[in-house]
């Protein structure tokens, strides 16, 4: 299924020799591949290829996560400071690529006369054509969001400037401008909504993302109403999909999440939870405890804490249970007793240098059982983002703004009654509060609170490079420090990702007017909406 990285490498050959070229046609086929897979399957192995390479301890800890300061590392602190391994950024690339050929191919099952009466066993052909054309969009509007102007597919929209996963006809595709890749996916995922069938599966069996067309379409329309207010005020068309995604129904309860569960096990675990078995290189950051205890911003002590992080160190029951297990295994294996003692939270100083990281690290805390489990759900889209996404829909609405808070913290599991005092205590609706709310909802999933950093400029709690941060220290006193951007010019967050180096070699023409098509191939160069 992946022929671009065989036809690639027939190619390379090709330029040295002639003598394999009648043979093309044995070397390109897989011969531990099907002609006739089974779509749910394929559906099934690409969402969790899509999460499991989104979410772990590359694209996501050691790049979005850290820059949005929900956490920071305990010992290799360049990629804090911006300087990311451009080779996590070319895998990011790579496997989205990946994934989007993949989906597509859904689409072509259902499509293919000598495939889709087999394929609609499996369910209502429109749905299913209709859940590849929205992950599609999700996993487009991921790299539009990280690079700028990209090569784009459209199921719906034949413009020739859209040449994405077309192989046979082209190996150096286009790339389609950000204004044409935001305007499309709002198509599509209308498109893709009106489609659906509510009352019928997507997948007849083995869904384990939606289980129904009316969660589907809810998604595809809560998407788009994403999209629309990311770029709303810079594409005209924005504000009209804006209220149309809101009339065609959106989520309205945490059951209308999306998201992936992982298995209880070994075989197919969580993958930040598969990265702590064996790393423990990363922390929650001060930066987010600083918010969540109150320090900083404008709510007090906010009780997600103690279910997204972990204690800094055992109680004196733990310490003295008999079975020597330390912090770390405890979380491991979900034994670690939650504190509620804001005390016992200190988070991880965000953007030291890394001689400093040693001193610090003992007295970090670790992301929470909660999250560091085997079966933990990754989010794909929840509930509470589209109440905040409501409220500013609504003019910085007060009831949407109460709802999204609270939908937030009965996923995580906060007691009826600590919701309940911390929504009194709730500063009223205004931009600046609900977008920090939102923030904190967006919690492990960083691609997505990037993005709305850059587009809205909150929240303004962050430490940015110039600006002064204080370390963890015995009681004394407190120990300065300065964050200093690693990459020069860059005085905010990121603004990108730099396009792939394997870009740069094999597609150099349309690289190039790519690149001077943004304002440059660096990493402070702003996206369309970035106009904050």
């Amino acid at each position: 299924m992946k022929k671009i990285v065989i036809i690639l490498s027939v190619i390379t050959l090709g330029f040295g020799t002639n003598s394999c070229s009648d043979k093309f046609d044995e070397i390109d086929i897989n011969p531990n591949s099907t002609e006739k897979p089974l779509s749910y399957g394929v559906f099934n192995s690409t969402n969790k290829e899509l999460m499991d390479n989104t979410r772990d301890q590359w694209q996501s800890a050691r790049i979005t996560l850290p820059w949005v300061q929900y956490s920071a590392q305990r010992a290799y602190t360049e990629e804090d400071r911006y300087q990311y391994r451009l080779t996590t950024g070319n895998a990011l690339w790579s496997f989205s690529y990946r994934v989007a050929k993949d989906y597509k191919t859904i689409i072509d099952l259902n499509e293919d006369p000598q495939t889709k009466l087999q394929t609609a066993n499996y369910g209502p052909p429109e749905n299913q054509i209709a859940a590849a054309r929205v992950m599609l969009s999700y996993v487009f509007l991921n790299l539009a969001d990280s690079f700028g102007d990209i090569p784009y597919y459209s199921y719906g929209n034949q413009d020739p400037d859209f040449q994405a996963l077309n192989i046979d006809l082209t190996l150096q595709p286009k790339f389609a401008s950000q204004q044409k890749v935001y305007r499309d996916i709002m198509n599509e995922l209308k498109e893709a909504s009106e489609m659906i069938s509510v009352n019928d599966a997507v997948f007849s069996q083995g869904d384990v993302l939606f289980g129904s067309g009316a969660k589907l379409k809810k998604f595809a329309n809560s998407l788009r109403l994403r999209v629309a207010t990311r770029v709303k005020g810079v594409i005209p068309e924005a504000a009209a999909h804006i209220q149309d995604a809101i009339a065609s129904g959106v989520m309205t309860s945490n059951d209308d999440t999306v998201g992936l569960k992982y298995e209880n096990n070994l075989v197919n675990p969580s993958p930040l939870y598969n990265d702590f078995r064996t790393r423990s290189d990363f922390a929650i950051s001060k930066t987010f405890v600083d918010l969540l205890k109150g320090n900083t911003g404008n709510f007090g002590l906010d009780p997600r804490l103690f279910k997204f992080a972990s204690k800094s160190k055992l109680s004196p029951a733990e310490e003295s249970d008999g079975t020597n297990r330390t912090l770390r295994q405890r979380i491991l294996d979900g034994s670690l007793i939650e504190s509620t003692d804001p005390n016992d939270f200190n988070g991880m100083p965000y953007g030291i240098p890394s001689s400093l990281a040693p001193s610090q690290a003992s007295s970090a805390n670790f992301f929470s059982k909660n999250i560091l489990k085997p079966d933990y759900t990754e989010i794909f889209m929840e509930y509470a983002e589209v109440q905040f996404l409501l409220a500013e829909a609504n003019g910085w609405s007060q009831t949407n703004y109460v709802n999204g808070v609270r939908a937030s913290m009965e996923r995580w599991g906060v007691p009826a009654a600590d919701i309940t005092a911390y929504i009194s205590t709730l500063p009223p609706a205004s931009q600046q509060n609900v977008l920090t709310q939102k923030y904190i909802a967006l919690f492990m999933q960083p691609y997505e609170a990037w993005a709305e950093y850059r587009r809205t400029g909150y929240p303004n709690t962050l430490l940015l490079p110039g600006q002064t941060g204080t370390l963890n220290v015995a009681a004394g006193g407190n120990t300065t420090y300065t964050f200093t951007s690693l990459i020069a010019g860059l005085t905010d967050l990121p603004k990108r990702l730099f396009y792939p180096t394997t870009v740069q070699t094999l597609n150099p023409v349309n690289y190039q007017s790519a690149s001077s098509a943004i304002g440059g191939d660096k990493m402070d160069t702003k996206l369309i909406w970035d106009t904050n």
